[in-house]
C-alpha cells in the first residue's frame, strides 16, 4: 500500500484513538501507547482525557499509588508512565540511552567516572530500608564517595540504575510534596529487571504508532541500530510513502481513510503522538516547529486541529488559555475548540 502523509496523518490518529474517543480503563490504553510521557506530572492526565470517553484522574492517581501504574525514566531517556511489566524492561532495554546522558550531562560532571559496580552496591545499601527523596538519597551517597557532590551522585543513580519515582509524585493534585522519591523498579514493582523482546516492542510501537520505519522506532525510544533488528521480521508488511521510503506494519492493522475528520484535542507537553517519528510531520507542519519548541524546550502545550499542529495553549489559574494559533479557525473548527477547552477545564476542575 502507498501511504500518502494525510493517510500516515489520519492512521496515526486511528491507532492512537485520536480520530474518537473509546470507553477503556486508562492502564488498558497505558499500555496500548507503551506508556505516557510524564516528564511532568499533568501531562500523563491530558493524554488521557485526548483519547477516553471518561478519565477519573483520581482513579489515576489511586493506580500510581498502589503500584499498578509506575513512573521510571525510559524510553528516550524521560520520565514514562508505564505498566508495572513495562517499568522492568523498558528501562533495561534503554540503558544506552541512559549511558549517553551519563557521559553528556554537565549536572553529573566528574562524578560519570565513579566505580560503577561499587556505586551500584551502594544504591543497594542506601535504599535497603526503603525508598528516600533524591535529596537524602544524594546525600548518603555523597558520604561514601565524598570526591563528589551530593547532587551529582543523586543523578547518577537516578539514570545509571533502574529507580522508580514513588508518589505523590505525578499524583492528580497532591497534598503532600512532590519531591522526587526513589526506590528500586524490581522491589517497588515486585518483578525482575529482565531484557525485554524487542521485536515484541516493534509491534507494540507499529499497533500504536504506525506504520513507520526503523527510525521511526529509534525516534520513539532512544535506542539506534534498529534496521536489522525490523528487517529480520519476516511478520511484517511492507508499505512505501508518497516519497518511496519503505514502511513496515503489523498485518492486519487498521488504516485510515485520509478523508476521515479529525477532531480538535489538547495535548500536554511532549504528548507520544508526536515525540514517536523521525519527521514530525506525520502531525505538524516543518515550520511550525519552531513556534512550539524553544531553547530549553516546549514553550507550551500544544493544540491540534484537523489531525495537525494549529496552536498552543497553557493554564492560567485552571483555565485553558490560547496562547496562538497558527491560522484562523473555521466556524466549526472554533467551536470544536470550545468544546474541547470545556472539556480540559472540567478535567482540571476535578
Amino acid at each position: 500500500m502507498r501511504f500518502t502523509r494525510r493517510r500516515l496523518n489520519r492512521t496515526l490518529l486511528l491507532r492512537q484513538h485520536l480520530l474518537e474517543r473509546v470507553a477503556m480503563e486508562p492502564a488498558a490504553m497505558v499500555e496500548h501507547l507503551v506508556g505516557l510521557q510524564a516528564q511532568e506530572p499533568l501531562p500523563p492526565y491530558l493524554s488521557l482525557a485526548a483519547r477516553l470517553t471518561e478519565v477519573d484522574p483520581w482513579q489515576v492517581s489511586r493506580a500510581i499509588e498502589d503500584r499498578s501504574l509506575v513512573r521510571v525514566l525510559s524510553l528516550r531517556d524521560t520520565v514514562h508512565l508505564h505498566l508495572p511489566a513495562d517499568a522492568v524492561t523498558l528501562p533495561v532495554w534503554a540503558a544506552p540511552v541512559r549511558e549517553r546522558e551519563l557521559k553528556a550531562s554537565q549536572t553529573i560532571g566528574s562524578a560519570r567516572e565513579v566505580d560503577r559496580a561499587a556505586f551500584s552496591a551502594a544504591v543497594q545499601e542506601v535504599l535497603a530500608d526503603g525508598p528516600l527523596p533524591q535529596r537524602q538519597l544524594g546525600a548518603a551517597l555523597a558520604e561514601r564517595f565524598p570526591a563528589y557532590t551530593a547532587t551529582q551522585l543523586g543523578q547518577v543513580a537516578r539514570v545509571a540504575e533502574v529507580l522508580v519515582q514513588l508518589p505523590p509524585r505525578g499524583c492528580w493534585k497532591p497534598a503532600a510534596s512532590t519531591a522526587v522519591a526513589y526506590d528500586h523498579a524490581d522491589r517497588w514493582t515486585g518483578l525482575p529487571l529482565a531484557e525485554p523482546d524487542v521485536p515484541a516492542i516493534v509491534r507494540r510501537f507499529l499497533r500504536a504508532y504506525g506504520p513507520g520505519t526503523a527510525a521511526d522506532v529509534t525516534a520513539w525510544s532512544g535506542i539506534t541500530r534498529l534496521g536489522p533488528v525490523v528487517k529480520a521480521m519476516d511478520d511484517l508488511e511492507v508499505h512505501e510513502d508518497e516519497d518511496g521510503k519503505v514502511l513496515y506494519d503489523v498485518a492486519g492493522a487498521p488504516v485510515a481513510d485520509e478523508d476521515t475528520p479529525a477532531p480538535v484535542r489538547l495535548f500536554g507537553t511532549y504528548d507520544n503522538l508526536w515525540l514517536s517519528h523521525a519527521s514530525r510531520d506525520r502531525v505538524m507542519e516543518p515550520d511550525h516547529r519552531k513556534l512550539w519548541m524553544g531553547v530549553n524546550g516546549a514553550q507550551a502545550m500544544s493544540i491540534h486541529v484537523d489531525g495537525w499542529f494549529a496552536g498552543l495553549w497553557r493554564i492560567e489559574d485552571g483555565r485553558v488559555e490560547v496562547v496562538e494559533l497558527v491560522r484562523d479557525l473555521t466556524r466549526g473548527e472554533k467551536a470544536g475548540l470550545d468544546e474541547e477547552v470545556a472539556r480540559v477545564e472540567a478535567l482540571l476542575a476535578r
